[in-house]
């Protein structure tokens, strides 16, 4: 449910209502700060129906203009309602997403799905994949995504998912990505941005399709910033001994976080805890849903460095610790910061050197 609306409350023209509980309404509201409606059915809705319910708040909505999308929640798919039904008289995207039919995942992609996203022939540019609202660092893969574009003069297609409505039907022939644990599926494939070798890959494969493009600016700002990264952690291992982390994320982020620490630190990576279903990978990894086992890992490997949400801060120890995946509680966030591009690798390096020298003092 949380994995659909993050995808529907990325377009800007579509109005989304929670249909279901308080507490189903509550929770996404809450991660993914865009504005959200709810039905907010109670146990008289429960017994009775919710029919009246949903009619008064699409009612209240219609008048607005946006395209109105309902996404279905645990309450009324268990009551076995025949929403669509309901909605025969309304002009509405109908997202059958309930918390117990699939991750977050499943309904940020079944979401997208129902949009029906297609390749327009006549547009031009690349476009950018992996923009998550549950995702705190979405906004600023975003702009830094597009800022490498810029640099390489190659026009932006459609994003997904933080664009307008519209362009969801007039994407463009090739995709690259940012967090691609949220890939769109659509047009051709080119790569993904999660640190430098990645992101020279794909910029080589974006200049082999789009000719005009100048990618030397690019491949330049590379490698100089990868000459600073490899200064200020050999300056930090003339003084410390190589970090030895744990890590729970994505298996996307978790996968860029262990490679880069690897990289340029010499870290062992003692585990990956994956939120989701993991893929291949070098490292010791496994699929990790519940926080005592989060717990138990930590406890078990008792590491220098904790990567991860509050969850795993709160367990952490003396650890030092850096934030990759939600929740990241008791902070301000305003800045739009990365975790892709050339920027994310920064920030990312910075962050862990930090956290790692703050620890020793």
């Amino acid at each position: 449910m949380t994995g659909a609306a993050a995808c529907l409350g990325g377009f800007n023209g579509i109005t989304v209502v929670i249909h279901g509980s308080s507490g189903c309404y509550f929770y996404p509201a809450t991660l993914l700060h865009v504005p959200l409606h709810g039905t907010f059915i109670m146990e008289n809705e429960v017994i009775f129906g919710s029919e009246q319910r949903l009619h008064e708040v699409l009612d209240g909505l219609s008048v607005k203009g946006n395209k109105i999308a309902v996404i279905m929640t645990c309450v009324p798919a268990i009551l076995g309602e025949d929403v669509r039904s309901m909605l025969k008289d309304y002009d509405v995207i109908l997202v059958d997403s309930p918390g117990f039919s699939g991750d977050v995942e499943t309904g940020y992609k079944k979401a997208l799905s129902v949009l029906a996203p297609s390749v327009d022939p006549v547009i031009e540019g690349i476009n950018i994949d992996g923009a998550c609202l549950l995702d705190p660092f979405s906004c600023g893969n975003v702009r830094e995504i597009v800022r490498l574009l810029g640099s390489a003069s190659v026009p932006v297609g459609t994003v997904f998912c933080s664009d307008r409505l519209e362009r969801v039907e007039h994407a463009a022939a090739y995709t690259m990505g940012t967090n691609m644990d949220f890939t769109s599926g659509v047009g051709t494939w080119l790569g993904g941005t999660l640190g430098f070798e990645e992101i020279s890959a794909t910029f080589k494969k974006i200049a082999m399709v789009y000719p005009e493009a100048d990618i030397s600016p690019v491949n330049e700002e590379i490698e100089w910033e990868d000459e600073r990264i490899v200064r200020a952690c050999d300056k930090y291992l003339r003084r410390f001994n190589p970090p030895q982390a744990i890590i729970f994320s994505g298996f996307s982020y978790a996968t860029f976080a262990a490679r880069t620490l690897k990289h340029y630190l010499d870290a062992e990576i003692l585990y990956v805890g994956s939120r989701n279903v993991p893929g291949i990978s070098s490292y010791p990894v496994e699929h990790v849903q519940g926080f005592s086992r989060v717990t138990s890992l930590i406890r078990q490997f008792n590491p220098d460095l904790v990567i991860g949400s509050s969850f795993e801060r709160s367990v952490g120890g003396r650890a030092a610790f850096v934030g990759l995946t939600p929740p990241l509680r008791g902070r301000v966030n305003l800045a739009p910061h990365p975790v892709a591009g050339i920027t994310g690798t920064l920030s990312f390096i910075e962050n862990v050197l930090n956290a790692c020298m703050d620890r020793v003092k």
